[in-house]
């Protein structure tokens, strides 16, 4: 029994010491923290986890210690988890927030419930529930739905990546909460004693996954966990059961010690062949820490699977050989240093990190996948797939080989995959449309300069053509055959991009682009792209596709309606993940898990032509002067006249994204003619954006998103163009951005300047520059919605009439801009472009935050002829306020004929 739970304790200390969150310190220390040894540490942080029942868009992982939402980037809410059982008291339920997007409004919710996991008909959020609920929203603390009091000691909507969150209900009735190990303070009290409590957590807009920590568990009385906020605590807990063991057949010079978990060479530099007691199960990870070293050799360890039966070892005719690159009589996939063989062959050179550069305390894992690839982990880093096409009945196999002489076990044969908090790879969770946007500041110390130009290989598909020094490929035939790849690899976080230089409409369809695993030097190339099936990844139209098989879908924008002078990118970060860039913007992670070295390849399918490889130094349209922060599309001519320099480059920092837009570039030119003080705008152009129909379709936009508290729909504002404003500095801007819905208010032209320094929507304001009556005003009695419509639109009543005035009150918004656009309320006025001099007609609305509950939703008060807007009825497209201070101005928008 104390061998067992010694052997518990050290795979606790070894195995856990590095996670995927910044939480990687063991707890050594803190009154209150049971040791890894105790049994009922053991057995309590083993205890808890999530319940198999779940809300709709939630995915229980790991065991049961990790939750996520998936299809984060298209779905927010309806995701529910719960504990598996009820909490004692005392019991503290901790979890780590892993990942989060910025797409929405709210994040995490988290209480109790006294409803069984069995019993309740998940809602879409848990504050839905009317009974027998207690949670904390934000700073909010509400029961069955109502809130019960405001501003308690935290705000959930401000925790990032890697915070904690726990909560726990005293044997007194009280309910704390716990922020990164420290006592919120009680939260609420009277939560009925003996009556069973589950923890609830809600996956809820920003949060996107969470996994239990080991704190979970009983705490002491005092509450105190002063003791232990300076430490972290690990994700990973251990799961009781018997720790993995080494096979008893082994080459002539090992010896175990610890029943099993250590592996000794005692004597030479090889014949030191170990393998696993058992064959190793799908997504299960074996994993052994480096103890001794012995530097007079040369060479290290290495590691793989086999489908070598240990038990016939000791019947082959010559035993087993001296080194396992000679273990060929079963089939073998192996690494050594960073070559991959399989029975001695090589397969793959440069892969991940070098079992070379290993020291004591070093810890090499290894992991059979369910698509039957052999990973390696270091330091429970994933390098990747190592192997394809690995057997399903294999056996893990290590060769204490020159420096190496000692290794022990640190993994259990009941512990889930080891990398199971990190956040999901593509294979098992579908993102949506884009991830987290990072800007990568260059940085030459950070990012290596690339000495050697990049340029397409001569091996290519039998349609292509390749001219200018192998940077612009062509197809000259068909509308297929056209793969090509780039002769050099992709160094890691460095940018490759190229130009689609000409589309022809004739064909369906267009590029596809990717990166691929393995050496292209010899490939024989299907017709397409998507017929490749080894280590590949591929981007086409709006998915993601693994060896053939699609694993995301609505990522970024649809590569089929990119037009010619479209600039495309991808680039490798230093976690191994994809991204594609697109006229220098990141759209996010595409794809985790890529091998190095990978090559870039593209598919010149369908309509697309010809492409060109962009250079530092190539001139972007419309900028003034060859300015490397200033990326954007090439003129074709520049392209093909010649480019020298490499195409690798750190992604800039100030990127104009809208630079190439046409319509962009005229509604700025009519808001030039507005002279509006630049004070009132943002100064950071990449939060000003254009929603004509090419812009939005190449961000891959959706025409609807959900904000504010409780979420209500809006659109986007398509045909228009959006010039971000300030937020008014005294305002809370993050509680308004996220807890506040969003609409609009169309205008006239002599109202914006009034309207801006006013800092809000007033009611009854009119237009400086007009003579009409304050009732003729569109402000006005237009957006009143109430009584009947003049042929204008806007309503005609008694100059002193009761109800003139209460009209001058309102103010009129709509959570779409079919509506809210109407020339009724956005006059038009007309104008002539300083650069065209060509008339054009303009209108302007602002895009607005609204308070939630200071306007009432009514019917419509135009009689329009048909629906204006699908995703909202007549009854729900009209809302009115009265109150100061409801609204807060958030962009000023401008569309043009």
């Amino acid at each position: 029994g104390a061998r067992f739970w010694n052997c518990v304790a050290c795979v606790t200390n070894a195995v856990f010491s590095t996670d995927l969150l910044p939480l990687p310190d063991d707890l050594s220390e803190g009154n209150n923290q049971l040791s890894p040894s105790s049994p009922s540490s053991v057995a309590s942080g083993s205890d808890l986890r999530f319940h198999h029942l779940h809300g709709n868009n939630a995915v229980i992982t790991n065991g049961g210690r990790t939750a996520l939402r998936q299809n984060c980037r298209s779905e927010f809410n309806d995701a529910i988890v719960m504990s598996n059982r009820p909490l004692r008291d005392g019991e503290l339920f901790e979890i780590a927030i892993q990942k989060m997007v910025d797409r929405w409004s709210g994040s995490i919710e988290a209480g109790v419930t006294a409803i069984r996991p069995e019993d309740l008909e998940f809602p879409n959020t848990m504050t839905d529930i009317d009974y027998d609920t207690w949670m904390l929203s934000g700073t909010a603390i509400m029961q069955d739905g109502n809130t019960m009091r405001n501003n308690y000691g935290c705000d959930l909507d401000s925790l990032t990546t890697g915070s904690r969150i726990g909560m726990m209900r005293t044997a007194k009735g009280d309910l704390h909460y716990f922020i990164n190990g420290v006592d919120q303070g009680v939260a609420c009290s009277g939560l009925p004693p003996g009556k069973e409590v589950y923890a609830v957590i809600d996956l809820y807009g920003q949060c996107v996954q969470v996994s239990i920590t080991s704190a979970t568990g009983p705490m002491d009385n005092s509450l105190s966990t002063s003791n232990i906020t300076e430490k972290s605590f690990p994700i990973h807990s251990p799961v009781p059961g018997v720790a993995h063991r080494f096979h008893s057949s082994c080459g002539k010079n090992v010896a175990f010690q610890d029943d099993g978990c250590r592996a000794m060479r005692v004597a030479g530099y090889c014949h030191g062949i170990v393998f696993s007691m058992k064959e190793l199960k799908t997504d299960e990870v074996f994993e052994v820490k480096i103890d001794e070293l012995d530097e007079k050799w040369s060479g290290s360890v290495h590691v793989g699977l086999t489908t070598f039966l240990p038990l016939d070892a000791p019947y082959a005719v010559t035993g087993l050989p001296s080194t396992i690159l000679e273990l060929r009589s079963k089939v073998t996939w192996l690494v050594t240093g960073t070559e991959v063989r399989r029975n001695g062959i090589l397969q793959k050179q440069n892969y991940g990190c070098s079992l070379e550069r290993l020291g004591v305390g070093s810890r090499i894992g290894v992991k059979h996948c369910t698509d039957d690839t052999m990973h390696i982990l270091i330091d429970g880093e994933d390098m990747g797939p190592a192997a394809t096409g690995v057997a399903k009945n294999v056996y893990v196999v290590l060769d204490l080989y020159g420096r190496v002489t000692s290794v022990s076990i640190v993994s259990s044969s009941a512990l889930e995959e080891a990398d199971g908090t990190k956040p999901p790879s593509v294979t098992s969770e579908p993102f949506s449309e884009e991830e987290e946007e990072e800007e990568a500041v260059p940085c030459e110390n950070e990012v290596p300069a690339v000495t050697s130009s990049m340029q397409f290989l001569e091996n290519h598909g039998k349609n292509i053509l390749l001219s200018n020094g192998n940077l612009t490929a062509t197809r000259v035939s068909s509308y297929n055959q056209g793969i090509v790849v780039v002769a050099q690899p992709l160094p890691l976080q460095q940018l490759f991009q190229f130009q689609i230089d000409s589309l022809n409409p004739q064909w369906t369809s267009s590029l596809s682009l990717g990166v691929i695993g393995s050496s292209p030097e010899r490939l024989n190339f299907p017709a397409t792209a998507c017929s490749l099936k080894r280590s590949t990844w591929l981007l086409q139209r709006d998915s993601v596709f693994h060896n053939s098989l699609k694993i995301v879908e609505n990522y970024g924008p649809n590569l089929d309606t990119c037009p010619e002078g479209t600039v495309l990118g991808l680039l490798v970060d230093s976690s191994s993940c994809l991204h594609l860039y697109v006229n220098g913007m990141d759209r996010g992670v595409a794809a985790q898990d890529i091998p190095s070295p990978c090559y870039v390849f593209i598919d010149l399918y369908g309509q697309c032509e010809q492409v060109t490889i962009v250079t530092k130094d190539t001139p972007t349209v419309g900028a003034e002067g060859a300015d490397p922060h200033s990326q954007g599309d090439m003129e074709k001519a520049d392209v093909v006249d010649g480019i020298k320099e490499s195409v690798c480059w750190t992604p800039p920092v100030d990127l104009n994204t809208m630079k190439t837009c046409e319509y962009h570039a005229l509604c700025a030119r009519f808001k030039d003619l507005l002279l509006l003080p630049d004070d009132y705008f943002t100064e950071d152009p990449k939060y000003s954006l254009c929603y004509c129909e090419s812009c939005h379709k190449l961000r891959g936009d959706e025409a609807y998103y959900k904000r504010g508290e409780p979420p209500r729909d809006y659109a986007l504002p398509f045909g228009w163009c959006r010039f971000s404003l300030r937020i008014n500095p005294r305002l809370e801007v993050a509680s308004t951005s996220k807890k506040w819905h969003m609409a609009y208010h169309g205008t006239s032209v002599g109202a914006v300047r009034r309207t801006l320094d006013q800092g809000e929507l007033v009611p009854g304001s009119m237009s400086i520059l007009s003579c009409r009556p304050v009732k003729a005003d569109p402000q006005g009695s237009s957006s009143s919605g109430g009584g009947g419509s003049s042929s204008r639109g806007y309503h005609e009543a008694e100059e002193n009439s009761s109800q003139s005035r209460e009209d001058l009150l309102r103010i009129l918004l709509s959570p779409t801009l079919r509506y809210a656009g109407l020339e009724t309320f956005a006059t038009k006025v007309q104008f002539k472009d300083p650069k065209s001099h060509r008339q054009h007609a303009a209108q302007v609305a602002f895009q607005v935050c609204v308070r939630p509950g200071s306007y009432k939703v009514c019917p419509q008060s135009l009689a329009v002829p048909e629906p204006l807007d699908p995703r909202f009825s007549s009854a729900e497209i009209e809302w009115v306020t009265k109150e100061k201070g409801a609204t807060v101005l958030y962009g000023l928008l401008i569309r043009v004929e």
